[in-house]
């Protein structure tokens, strides 16, 4: 901790009976000045220069609460601990709806007021210490696991632990993030080659991980067939460590039910989102639903046809289930969606699909504002959770909750922030997503891409007969080298998907239970 002692007021009527507890503050590093009633408190707090208030209840005068008052008009960042000697709750309830630092009832001993000084002034710094010490000892055991992952389960397993130590030490002021960083892309690295190794044989059936186009059967249906309401919420590009940011806010109305999945390759939106709507590879849309289909030389929009592909599912499965979809990009959407609600209880199924965090990452690339405002991980989290906080979307799901609907939310992939440009020359039909490319006369080094020569064995459309997809892994993107030192700097440090990586492809969904459905 700081060397610096730190300078404490202490306001009360008895304070020559306190003298012990002061000395004993002392030899803690704590210089203690008294007051014996709420005006001169005042007069000395005018005088600045106090980093805590410790402050009596019961004083002649102003009381404690009116001194409180006072102290929070002048000095509103200077946190006070309040001592009494009532336990009336009425008290309690406006000190604590005042923002205090903590709430002691006499008699008080010196220990309890040391630890109420350090959970108000040195919390910050005791946490930063106590995650770097934790983190050092976690080190190694995260080394390990990185080696030793064999199964797509034990991605899952690593990457929630990656995840959980990127916003423990991103929640303190620390230097451990760097190293974490480190780990991160070894992690990816290492993921890029299980996934190089495993994902043909997924295709063919062998140790298939869930993937986007299971999820309707496993988390949807079983839920329909016994008789609930179901919102499905697709919220594109939530990672989960967005997720883990948003869940603080749903906390006090729902339980929740989390995993992971797989995307599917390529993790975007016309492929991963289109195969968790209609349950079917792409090849197979492409195929059998060939008017709903967007080719990726298509004018259209790539995702205009989702509704019809959730019906063509659910018909598919036999369910005859009377749903609704709604694709929410604006607050002026989501404000319609609560107003109507009595609307979308008539139906079984509501899917809404949110584009507020795609839309946020494509402004962060295109703005130099954007790109202050979400300049890391922590700070794409930040903006995440503020989106949620002040957004409909979070009426409309307390809404769904307090009419008993049983609500799922997932993603169709993650994003990466990337930063090393990989060479890729590709005639104009090539398309212009940055992660992965798909043509008929690509040339790249093929030591820096996964490659898929067969579309079709990869349940993927074939634009061409000679097509082929390559990928981009860690934190890779594609580059012409026509224009290539502007075309990097444009989108260096950019967050994209499309490619490898877990953030791209192990997403989550969560099924939330409105808490007054587990007390029944």
């Amino acid at each position: 901790m700081s060397n610096n002692r730190y300078k404490i007021l202490w306001a009360d009527d008895e304070i020559d009976l306190l003298k012990p507890h002061i000395l004993f503050l002392n030899g803690k590093g704590y210089d203690v000045t008294t007051a014996n009633n709420g005006r001169d408190a005042l007069d000395l707090i005018a005088e600045g220069g106090y980093d805590l208030v410790i402050l009596d209840e019961h004083m002649p005068g102003l009381s404690g609460l009116e001194t409180l008052a006072m102290i929070k008009q002048t000095s509103p960042l200077t946190p006070v601990i309040m001592i009494t000697k009532s336990e009336e709750e009425n008290i309690m309830n406006q000190a604590i709806g005042s923002k205090i630092a903590d709430y002691l009832i006499k008699p008080v001993n010196p220990n309890q007021i040391l630890l109420s000084l350090k959970k108000a002034l040195h919390s910050d710094e005791l946490v930063s210490r106590q995650a770097t010490s934790d983190y050092r000892k976690e080190f190694g055991r995260l080394s390990l696991m990185i080696n030793e992952c064999r199964s797509i389960n034990d991605w899952y397993a690593l990457y929630d632990r990656i995840v959980y130590w990127e916003m423990e030490l991103s929640s303190a002021d620390t230097d451990m993030n760097s190293l974490l960083l480190m780990q991160k892309d070894e992690a990816n690295a290492a993921f890029s080659k299980f996934l190089h190794k495993n994902y043909g044989s997924w295709m063919e059936g062998k140790d298939r991980p869930l993937m986007s186009n299971d999820v309707f059967k496993h988390h949807i249906l079983p839920h329909l067939d016994s008789g609930e309401k179901v919102m499905m919420l697709v919220i594109d590009n939530l990672r989960l460590d967005q997720w883990r940011a948003i869940k603080p806010l749903l906390g006090d109305m729902f339980s929740f039910e989390e995993s992971l999945y797989t995307s599917i390759l390529p993790t975007a939106t016309q492929y991963a989102r289109n195969a968790l709507f209609s349950g079917l590879m792409p090849r197979d849309i492409a195929s059998l639903f060939p008017d709903l289909w967007m080719d990726e030389d298509a004018a259209e929009s790539k995702n205009i046809n989702e509704a019809p592909l959730i019906a063509t599912q659910l018909q598919r499965f036999r369910r005859d289930v009377r749903f609704s979809y709604h694709k929410i990009n604006d607050s002026v959407a989501a404000e319609r969606l609560v107003k109507d609600f009595a609307n979308l209880e008539a139906n079984r199924l509501n899917v809404v699909v949110c584009n507020f965090i795609d839309i946020m990452s494509h402004a962060r690339t295109d703005s130099r504002m954007m790109r202050e405002l979400a300049s890391s991980d922590a700070a794409y989290r930040s903006l995440t959770e503020s989106w949620l906080r002040h957004s409909p979307v979070l009426d409309l799901l307390r809404k769904a909750g307090a009419r008993g609907h049983r609500i799922v939310i997932t993603t169709d992939h993650g994003s990466i922030k990337v930063n090393n440009a990989v060479k890729v020359v590709g005639d104009r039909n090539t398309n212009t997503n940055l992660r992965y490319k798909v043509g008929k006369n690509l040339d790249y080094n093929p030591r820096q891409v996964y490659e898929i020569k067969h579309p079709e064995r990869y349940g993927l459309p074939s634009p061409n007969v000679s097509s082929t997809y390559i990928f981009a892994s860690g934190r890779d993107f594609f580059a012409y080298p026509n224009n290539y030192n502007h075309y990097v700097q444009y989108y260096d440090n950019t967050f994209q998907h499309g490619g490898i990586s877990l953030e791209e492809m192990l997403v989550p969904i969560v099924t939330l239970t409105p808490k007054s459905n587990d007390k029944k």
